[in-house]
């Protein structure tokens, strides 16, 4: 893939952690749009291909914008669509992971061990504390959220995002009587720092302000950004 076609985080690199969200360029990764599956299937055999030099498995997850996070080990090569799910979490080097985004934000996070997780937020997932769902998971593995370095990628932005008053409830824990803008990012961060984790950036791209080089949900398109982050083994 040339890199017009990826948004590289850099982040993590001193970990030996690949991460990266793709652009409009490189075409849309939702199985379930406009483009053949054919087409998207092949997109995502040259994500895989993209990555093998970091290792060769890679998990994406059927996403029902919920709170649920795998784990998954090693043994074994390929791509695998696992059950319903918007988050994962590796538990070693050389397993990619995936989740797909047009507005919703994908919360990179990695350790220095190498061990790294990826999750799909949207109004639920966010709502659900998918990242506290995820941050207890790496606690119990050893890796307590003071050690993680998270990235939040892509995504709308609150002056774009403009959401019901039960959803905005929902989101603040504040009552509402009437639609508002949320930034979802600014939650999520908020979520993080509550949480312990000390290192947090954000992305400088909002999918709808740059719609010219990502698809965006709020702006009418179908196709979808496939998120990817790999600790190379």
């Amino acid at each position: 893939m040339t890199l017009e076609s990826l948004e590289t985080i850099e982040d993590f690199a001193d970990y030996g952690v690949r991460a990266f969200t793709t652009t409009r360029t490189a075409g849309t990764f939702g199985l379930s749009g406009d483009d053949p599956v054919g087409e998207v299937l092949q997109r995502w055999s040259g994500l895989q291909r993209e990555t093998a030099g970091e290792g060769h498995r890679l998990v994406l997850g059927r996403q029902v914008h919920g709170s649920r996070v795998l784990e998954h080990s090693g043994g074994w090569a390929g791509f695998l669509l696992a059950a319903e799910s918007d988050g994962h979490v590796a538990s070693e080097r050389g397993t990619g992971l995936a989740v797909t985004v047009a507005d919703c934000v994908p919360v990179f996070i990695a350790h220095h061990s190498g061990l790294v997780a990826l999750l799909h937020s949207g109004w639920r997932g966010t709502a659900g504390r998918i990242l506290d769902t995820a941050i207890v998971l790496l606690a119990r593995a050893g890796k307590p959220p003071e050690e993680l370095r998270v990235h939040l990628g892509p995504s709308i932005c609150g002056r774009c995002y403009e959401v019901s008053a039960d959803v905005r409830q929902q989101l603040t824990g504040m009552p509402a009587n009437r639609p508002g803008h949320v930034d979802l990012r600014l939650l999520i961060a908020e979520q993080a720092r509550a949480a312990g984790v000390r290192e947090l950036s954000v992305s400088e791209f909002c999918t709808r302000c740059d719609n010219d080089r990502f698809f965006s949900h709020r702006a009418g398109d179908t196709g979808r950004q496939a998120a990817v982050i790999i600790a190379r083994q």
